[in-house]
């Protein structure tokens, strides 16, 4: 396939976006074999030419931290914070978290697909073509299988790649209320040894903060993960600062999420593990929270930002990747090209993947064509999906 006749967001090189005016793309084999300017197309390329009217053309969005993989809903909860229940009185009431893990644990296999697809399907329409679906709604051992194998699922059934994250160390179950260490003992840990087993698991995730997870605690399911040659990530000071940032960067995690509350100091860490600080403002924005993420250290240390939306049934139900830019840009001011190299190239790397997020030769051919001018538009405007089409594997 030759496309022509496009806007090129390469994000590659050393100018703004990466940006070819009148560029062009050769695809092969599912990769894209050639891109450059129009003019400098071989002479040789052959395949079906498609001529796409100046449009732009950007790699695939990425969403790298999600829950898109639930039982029920917490619109009640959401009314609860309108009338001034704080995050942690809604969790210590038995609500929050432990609200989705009893939904949870009562779905079919079938309900959670069924209930996952739309949601999915509302993320590839924006020209998104990898999500990161996490477990972490089921607390014993049956159900944070089942919620892993539906994420594999999704894969299945849709033109999309799916990166399974376990997240066993997400709560403490109400069956193990104030015994944090044996509920790892008992059910995490064999948890985590049977999804590796049963190949569902990508990479291994845990909630550090004071309402879950210990920084000790989490060194163990870290342990555990590192013997079974999985790579981690973090839910890390997004209510306070615990260390979970730094403990992160001791194990070289592929990304510390959320981080409002990272220091300088843990910027300067995550440069030196190259951890991606992956923000998520649609939690910030649901929660009314107002200690922001250190965007300048993280910009100071040159550490990687990526977006995602973080899209759960409590703290952030929010179904888009474009308004997660937008909120991005508004609440924590990052420019509209950090907002879409966060979506993309530093989302990528995020998940330790390495053949998507730029526009370059012999990375796969996973693209986004928008009905825009300039990639600025993607992040600028509110509840508009400009995407025209979107390319999965170098197919339409």
């Amino acid at each position: 396939m030759i496309l022509t006749g496009a806007t090129l967001a390469t994000l590659t090189g050393d100018q703004p976006y990466g940006l070819i005016a009148d560029g062009a793309l050769v695809l092969r084999d599912g990769l894209i074999d050639w891109v450059g300017p129009a003019a400098a197309l071989p002479k040789d390329a052959r395949g079906a030419r498609h001529d796409l009217g100046g449009r732009l053309v950007t790699p695939a969005l990425i969403d790298c931290h999600s829950h898109l993989v639930h039982g029920g809903n917490r619109a009640q909860e959401f009314e609860m914070r309108l009338q001034g229940a704080s995050y942690e009185d809604i969790a210590r009431a038995g609500g929050g978290i432990l609200s989705t893990v009893t939904a949870t644990r009562q779905a079919s296999d079938s309900t959670l697909l069924d209930a996952a697809l739309p949601r999915l399907d509302a993320l590839m329409a924006e020209g998104v073509a990898v999500v990161e679906v996490k477990s972490g709604y089921g607390l014993d051992i049956e159900t944070e299988l089942k919620m892993l194998r539906v994420a594999r699922k999704l894969a299945q059934l849709r033109p999309m790649r799916i990166v399974t994250t376990f997240l066993g160390a997400h709560a403490i179950p109400p069956e193990f209320k104030g015994r944090a260490d044996d509920y790892l003992t008992d059910i995490c840990l064999p948890a985590l040894s049977r999804a590796h087993a049963e190949g569902l698991v990508d990479q291994v995730d845990g909630f550090c903060e004071g309402i879950a997870f210990t920084p000790a605690q989490i060194a163990r399911v870290f342990d555990a993960a590192r013997a079974l040659g999985l790579p981690v990530k973090l839910h890390a000071e997004q209510l306070s600062h615990l260390g979970g940032t730094e403990l992160a960067c001791q194990y070289g995690a592929l990304s510390a999420d959320h981080v409002e509350y990272a220091t300088k100091a843990d910027a300067a860490a995550m440069a030196q593990s190259g951890t991606v600080a992956v923000l998520l403002p649609g939690a910030f924005y649901a929660l009314r929270e107002t200690q922001m993420p250190p965007i300048a250290a993280f910009r100071a240390h040159n550490v990687p930002m990526a977006v995602a939306t973080d899209l759960n049934p409590g703290t952030s139900p929010l179904n888009s990747l474009l308004l997660a830019m937008n909120m991005a840009c508004t609440q924590f001011r990052l420019t509209p090209e950090e907002a879409l190299r966060g979506t993309t190239l530093h989302a990528a790397r995020a998940l330790g993947l390495h053949d998507c997020g730029q526009l370059a030769p012999g990375l796969r051919a996973d693209l986004a064509i928008w009905n825009v001018g300039h990639p600025a538009e993607l992040s600028y405007r509110i509840g508009f999906n400009p995407l025209s089409q979107r390319i999965f594997g170098g197919a339409f």
